[in-house]
């Protein structure tokens, strides 16, 4: 059955149903799309997470807030920070994981319906107002060559880092590394600012593989 206010492209499969708030190109929740998982990118401009209200049986949720309001590279803007419109997008996210996970049940069940969730930001103000994180990740652990410190919140299985993970000293930040080797399909679609958003790939496997 056709869940209502759905594009009929997507086929709803009530078991598996993975929300990618704020997912872009999509690249943090591909390896659930690529494994038969039902996936929906609450993305502009084909969806609003202000406005985005979510089906029945969502198995998981991935949110990926932007993070301009809450960088301490923001430091050259030419207009001031503003971190309540920054928290509006974190605001609506939180909100649909909420409200997923809000029902009436027996008190004999100690598990609630969203098998995990998760919700991304690099290093920056918004642990100023969801405290630590659940986990702090850098791209070169899993083998992106890279540095962007990132942080999770949420409540998840932790991803396995790779063991044989890249030495520090020799990864440069995203800055001064080629974008084309991070997102080469994306090189010459989005900016700067966009491709360096880009969920690295193996950390999205690693994530698959310990949150199926």
């Amino acid at each position: 059955m056709q869940a209502s206010g759905y594009p009929a492209k997507i086929k709803m499969n009530k078991n598996k149903i993975i929300l990618d708030l704020c997912g872009g190109t999509g690249a943090w929740s591909k390896p659930y799309a690529d494994n038969g998982y039902t996936v929906i990118n609450v993305t502009l401009p084909e969806y609003d997470v202000r406005t985005f209200k979510p089906p029945e049986n969502v198995y998981g949720i991935l949110a990926a807030p932007p993070c301009t309001m809450f960088s301490f590279a923001r430091t050259k803007a030419k207009t001031l920070r503003n971190l309540e419109e920054g928290f509006e997008i974190v605001r609506a996210c939180l909100n649909i994981i909420w409200s997923c996970m809000e029902i009436q049940q027996e008190t004999k069940y100690k598990t609630l319906p969203l098998k995990f969730w998760a919700l991304e930001n690099p290093n920056g103000m918004l642990k100023y107002f969801l405290g630590r994180p659940a986990f702090e990740f850098n791209p070169y652990e899993f083998g992106d060559a890279y540095k962007k410190r990132t942080m999770l919140w949420g409540w998840f299985n932790i991803p396995k880092k790779n063991s044989q993970s890249i030495n520090p000293k020799t990864m440069k930040k995203f800055d001064m590394l080629a974008s084309r080797d991070i997102a080469p399909e994306y090189f010459n679609k989005l900016s700067r600012q966009e491709r360096r958003a880009i969920t690295p790939p193996r950390f999205a496997e690693a994530f698959f593989l310990a949150n199926k």
